[in-house]
């Protein structure tokens, strides 16, 4: 089915953009994550990415041509296909406001709600609002705050870290001036469009936006207006010679705090106030948290009480990536029908193989890299396998992108091995060791996480001999690899002691069936089970 691009808002001031160059042109096939074109925004000219994969079949707005955001930009679909209706539903739409301009007014756009909030007469007051970091983002947590209100703020300045539903990214500023109000503390959380920070000269009455109502729009989300209230945390005491309550505020000392440092510490329930920080400013780092010691209590010994001892338990707030770990993998589980194929190899060809390939200077290669490459090789020739379902349609890819489960401290990241069946053993074991530690990081990319294909998760290192996986939608299967187990084989009719690894692929039944499965395990096996193979 045609898919409609429209002119993106890639700033928050962003009004209109201009085609600066486009890199394909008509008729030209687009692969999901190819740069489509270049926009020239109100502050930067940006690479813009595709979000599907088809055939270019319209360009509405050609090179050095400007345009309203959400203008008609391209059609992507497949060769042939009726376009007529969607370019008439769009011009419809757009002249539609002018078939009504005398009975009805226009209606502002969010950047004009933001700007047109009654206040003082000043128009350097920037209202910054939760960014969308992620094609899937919905809500966002503020790991970190790099300024501080009253701080001065460059424009291009890294403001805070925001940690999105994959990875905690850098979030810097579009504005130059001094911080005036921050919305959001660390470790709080808010949906995308909500109220982050307020950017103007020093002094400026910013109480209009604080204790007014200023509405934040997005196409993403429905029209609501949202009322800005400043926080403080406030303490009730009683006056003992009084009935008469007295509320006081009382304003907590900011404690500064790497995000890795903050998790460390909620993971180990260690007081952050107790420990000095050695960083910059007396910023507390991960080694602060790895190395300090909580300090010896002597306590006389206490009668133990079992039947009235309490009980004490920690609870953790959902991180954004276990929101979507638990959205997604129900999602594919309860709508998926998986079903699973089982299969044994005799792996000692491949323990051969890979201790010759680590004698060669600066090579050193795992299974996982082995069984990755052998992934490709088999996909590249099963095509029906490297397939993904969607609500109208089921696509059958021609490139092999494999993604990587790595486990990190949060959850389940899986970065992809873009075009994998291309690579050697060698550009295979290089890019997964990179990609990995980024992940555990937390400095991946979206870009680094999108368009797998096809999902390997691998606990044999942890010695698991066999599990079962949940495929990763909208992919059609998951491998999962178990260890590698050294026991009693027959061969030629004779007992000897073998290794063996069990390998158990998860199916999407509406799009592979058994015989489908079949066959691709059916040609996996001697590719992991003679490597040379795949080098011929």
């Amino acid at each position: 089915m045609a898919e409609l691009i429209k002119m993106p808002r890639l700033s928050d001031t962003m009004e209109e953009g201009t085609v600066a160059a486009w890199f394909k042109k008509v008729g030209d096939k687009v692969q999901e994550g190819e740069i489509l074109a270049e926009i020239e925004t109100d502050k930067a000219t940006m690479e813009f990415e595709s979000f599907y994969e088809g055939t270019l079949l319209y360009i509405g707005i050609q090179e050095n041509e400007t345009a309203k955001v959400d203008a008609p930009l391209a059609i992507i679909g497949e060769p042939g296909e009726d376009i007529d209706s969607i370019l008439g539903d769009q011009i419809n739409k757009l002249e539609k406001p002018n078939e009504i301009e005398d009975s009805e007014p226009p209606k502002k756009s969010s950047q004009d709600s933001e700007k047109t909030v009654e206040k003082p007469m000043n128009y350097e007051v920037h209202v910054i609002t939760m960014p969308r970091l992620s094609d899937t983002m919905e809500e966002g947590t503020v790991a970190s705050w790099f300024k501080k209100v009253g701080e001065e703020v460059e424009e291009g300045e890294i403001l805070a870290e925001i940690e999105t539903d994959k990875a905690t990214m850098e979030f810097e500023s579009f504005y130059s001036g001094n911080l005036l109000h921050i919305g959001l503390n660390e470790g709080d959380s808010a949906k995308v469009d909500s109220l982050l920070a307020i950017i103007g000269p020093t002094g400026t009455d910013i109480s209009h936006y604080l204790n007014g109502s200023v509405k934040i729009e997005s196409e993403d989300s429905p029209k609501e207006e949202l009322k800005i209230e400043q926080k403080a945390e406030s303490k009730v005491t009683e006056d003992k010679d009084s009935s008469v309550k007295i509320l006081k505020t009382v304003k907590s000392e900011r404690i500064f705090i790497s995000p890795l440092a903050k998790k460390l510490a909620n993971d180990k329930n260690i007081d952050i106030s107790a420990i000095e920080g050695s960083g910059e400013n007396g910023r507390i780092i991960k080694s602060d948290i790895e190395n300090y010691k909580e300090p010896v209590v002597e306590t006389m010994a206490q009668p133990i009480i079992s039947s009235s001892e309490k009980q004490e338990y920690s609870e953790v707030n959902h991180s954004q990536m276990r929101k979507l770990i638990a959205k997604r993998l129900s999602e594919s589980k309860f709508s998926a029908p998986h079903y699973y194929l089982n299969v044994e190899l005799d792996m000692s060809e491949t323990i051969a193989f890979r201790k010759q390939c680590n004698t060669i200077p600066d090579t050193k290669i795992s299974f996982n890299d082995i069984i990755t490459k052998a992934c490709a090789v088999a996909l590249r020739n099963n095509p029906s396998v490297n397939s993904q379902w969607f609500d109208d349609r089921i696509r059958y890819n021609n490139f092999v992108n494999i993604g990587v489960a790595v486990g990190v401290d949060d959850g389940l990241i899986v970065p992809v091995l873009k075009n994998a069946d291309k690579m050697s053993v060698a550009e295979i074991s290089a890019s997964v060791k990179e990609m990995a530690g980024l992940a555990r990081d937390k400095k991946l990319t979206p870009e680094m996480m999108q368009g797998s294909t096809f999902t390997i998760s691998n606990l044999g290192m942890f010695g698991i001999e066999s599990f079962t996986s949940i495929i990763n939608p909208p992919n059609s299967v998951i491998l999962s690899v178990g260890a590698i187990i050294q026991k009693p084989v027959v061969k030629d009719g004779e007992i000897m002691v073998g290794n063996t690894m069990k390998l158990t692929l998860a199916c999407d039944h509406r799009v592979v069936d058994g015989l489908t499965g079949s066959k691709f395990l059916q040609a996996l096996k001697p590719l992991i089970e003679n490597p040379l193979s795949m080098l011929i």
